[in-house]
């Protein structure tokens, strides 16, 4: 797959000590295929891992985590027809990512969806992993698929 269309982004997905994941709910997007792992683009000058970080702080407020892992290469998906969201209308045909696991070291208080100007997530919760791949919206499963057997190790029940 030719991937020099698609938008340079990461994706995160938090892990708690329990083995339990973050999702969090899209705003705007309807139910039922709208909680998903943050993720965002990759900024001029920013390595994956910087932009990793910068969008977990924007998207949830969370800045207390350690470093678990990535995947080892880029994961893309393509915007489906029809697709509306902004990243599609400036000429990207999907996005291909790279994804960090990170385990979440602070206090369910920390998380604060509306500390950054776009808001991105209106609602968030602790889940098991698998549920990740029911509740995205269909398009973006294949990578979760992918993203879910890299990261599994790491949400594992201690």
């Amino acid at each position: 797959m030719d991937l020099s269309k698609f938008r340079p982004n990461v994706g995160v997905v938090l892990i708690r000590a329990d083995g339990s994941v973050w999702l969090g709910r899209r705003a705007g997007a309807p139910a039922p295929y709208n909680w998903q792992f943050p993720q965002g683009g990759i900024d001029a000058g920013e390595t994956p891992l910087e932009a990793a970080r910068r969008e977990l702080r924007e998207e949830t407020g969370v800045t207390s985590f350690a470093l678990l892992g990535r995947t080892k290469g880029w994961l893309a998906y393509a915007f489906p027809p029809g697709h509306k969201r902004g990243k599609s209308a400036r000429g990207w045909t999907g996005q291909k990512q790279i994804w960090f696991a990170f385990r979440f070291t602070g206090r369910d208080s920390e998380i604060d969806l509306a500390g950054h100007e776009d808001v991105e997530f209106d609602a968030w919760r602790w889940s098991g992993i698998d549920e990740a791949l029911e509740t995205v919206i269909p398009f973006k499963r294949e990578v979760y698929r992918e993203v879910v057997k890299a990261f599994r190790p790491f949400a594992a029940v201690p």
